[in-house]
């Protein structure tokens, strides 16, 4: 439960900027909305491998700290998404789906995924599946939000930071209040 409450939380990013591409782009198409939620699904899915991969080479010398470097990076990341939905925060333009600019918003919104990667290599995990989860609910929730943007309009994208941002410091906080307790 952990695990996807972590996958929704980080995908709420991705969903925000596909409801924004949704919106923006005229006639928004299956193929459109296909092409980017494997982008955002993809690199959600490699970005905790990579960041697990990272920090389970120094996991030895930080076990003590560990849960420490969760509640901080949790907590910066998911205090910055609760923020930026607050202040309305808008992502740039999104003219079109071209590779370059994809790889961009995939990279952008799935930076919080390569920090919680480096988290995971501090709790007992199986990161394959974990980045599996973490991928797929980032696929669904951007393939449902470029259809959202072009049916609702940007009603929910600062809602859908705010979300995830509470859930990302909830997890922190209870990941340091584990190690305490």
């Amino acid at each position: 439960m952990e695990i996807f409450l972590i996958a929704v939380s980080l995908a709420l990013d991705a969903m925000a900027v596909s409801i924004s591409t949704g919106i923006t782009l005229p006639g928004f198409s299956w193929r459109q909305g296909m092409k980017l939620a494997l982008w955002f699904g993809g690199f959600q899915f490699f970005m905790p491998l990579l960041g697990w991969f990272l920090g389970s080479r120094v996991a030895w010398y930080m076990e003590a700290f560990g849960p420490w470097v969760a509640f901080a990076l949790l907590g910066v990341i998911g205090g910055r998404m609760f923020w930026q939905g607050l202040s309305g925060t808008e992502e740039e333009g999104l003219g079109d789906l071209s590779p370059r600019r994809l790889c961009i918003l995939a990279v952008a919104t799935s930076v919080d995924a390569w920090a919680v990667g480096v988290s995971m290599a501090f709790w007992q995990v199986n990161i394959l599946s974990a980045a599996g989860v973490i991928g797929l609910v980032a696929f669904l929730l951007s393939l449902l939000g470029g259809f959202v943007g072009k049916k609702l309009g940007t009603l929910f994208h600062h809602w859908a930071q705010v979300i995830g941002g509470l859930i990302l410091v909830g997890m922190g906080i209870k990941t340091l209040l584990e190690h305490l307790g």
